[in-house]
């Protein structure tokens, strides 16, 4: 546990320092975002906070190499080498997008060369299980194709939730959190040999909690595209090497072995169903997929009259309940068949108290409204304010 912690420590004082001076960086150069009907900050903010990140990243990474504990996940195979590549791929897709637009195509093509360079070094998916049915062994010619859809799900998920200051940095640090927990318990029961899944996951945790000091509202800094599709990469070479290369089983974790693939995505369960939203409504209005709108899960929670901070804090803590049931029976080898009725349970919870109350405070707005036209008639006929009676 100690050489983990000097790499947690390495990743985050690195972007801690770094986050200033890119931020000043980002004012120079120009790399500065303006307040506009998509977004909800009100004043000019610099991003490119994924460039402090990346520092992070390699500094962690590096001190990682002289630690002996760390030899064999660094050096005895290519996937940190595959890591480091795909990283810096999906760092200038990001980069290059936040200093100048990029179309949609173009963005998921540098995704797509990301999660490509990932699977030539072994980042890759060999095994897809499904619930209730049985472990599928990706043929050669299929495994790259899953592992690039994989990533890019991954990347995008956690970009369409970045809408809030410090939301999309705290859920990923959750999440990331959560996972180098999950690791550590199936390394500790012989389930997780020599793997780079869980450094990956703790340097995440780190690049996170180094960056959240400056992105907290009102925020001083954006991670911009660059930060948001580096953390979703970094998260999606932990899961792949988790949950896509192990065909053990662990009696009493059935949840965990018959579907790994899906963790992340109760770990990871905002973005997830954000994105998801995102996609049936813009489809729903034949607009493109890359179409912005102040819809989100986020921008739904503003409008019920909470502010930034509440909003982030009800996703931080939603993701959070989310980690810590699938966390609970791998750690106390009970609960697991309540699992998935739990989180179905969480989901259902949170549709319902928030949908009817959005169509709830429309419906007020509206009422206040006609009450605010019918007011100057009724004035004028002397039977005074609409409201005294």
């Amino acid at each position: 546990m100690s050489g983990y912690l000097i790499v947690l420590a390495v990743a985050t004082f690195t972007t801690l320092a770094l986050t200033p001076l890119v931020r000043r960086l980002a004012v120079r150069i120009g790399a500065v975002v303006a307040p506009d009907e998509r977004r909800v900050h009100e004043r000019p903010t610099p991003t490119l906070g994924g460039v402090a990140m990346y520092g992070g990243f390699l500094a962690a990474l590096y001190a990682a190499t002289l630690i002996h504990q760390f030899d064999s996940v660094l050096n005895d195979t290519s996937e940190a080498w595959g890591v480091v590549l795909g990283a810096t791929v999906m760092l200038f897709v990001g980069v290059v997008d936040d200093l100048r637009e990029v179309s949609a195509p173009a963005k998921v093509a540098g995704q797509v060369l990301a999660g490509s360079v990932l699977s030539m070094f072994g980042v890759t998916m060999l095994y897809f299980r499904l619930p209730f049915l049985d472990v599928f062994s990706l043929s050669a010619d299929l495994a790259p194709l899953v592992t690039v859809i994989w990533v890019v799900v991954m990347a995008n998920a956690i970009n369409l939730i970045d809408g809030l200051d410090g939301l999309a940095a705290g859920i990923v640090a959750i999440a990331a959190g959560a996972f180098a927990l999950y690791s550590d318990r199936l390394f500790d029961v012989g389930l997780l040999g020599d793997s780079v899944s869980p450094l990956i996951a703790v340097i995440t945790l780190g690049l996170c909690i180094g960056f959240l000091p400056m992105n907290r509202h009102p925020a001083r800094i954006f991670m911009g595209d660059g930060g948001a599709l580096l953390l979703g990469l970094l998260m999606a070479c932990s899961t792949l090497l988790v949950a896509g290369q192990t065909v053990d089983t662990y009696s009493g974790q059935t949840f965990f072995f018959y579907a790994p693939l899906f963790i992340p995505f109760v770990i990871l369960g905002v973005p997830v169903l954000d994105t998801v939203f995102a996609v049936v409504r813009r489809a729903g209005r034949r607009s493109g997929l890359a179409t912005a709108d102040k819809e989100h899960l986020h921008h739904r929670l503003i409008a019920l009259g909470h502010g930034q901070r509440r909003a982030v804090f009800i996703l931080w803590a939603w993701t959070a309940i989310l980690a810590g049931i699938v966390l609970y029976p791998a750690y106390t080898e009970r609960g697991n068949a309540m699992v998935p009725a739990a989180v179905a349970a969480l989901a259902v919870t949170l549709y319902t108290v928030l949908h009817p109350q959005v169509r709830r405070t429309r419906a007020e707005v509206q009422g206040q409204l006609e009450l605010d036209l019918q007011e100057p008639t009724k004035n004028h006929i002397g039977h005074g304010d609409a409201r005294d009676g």
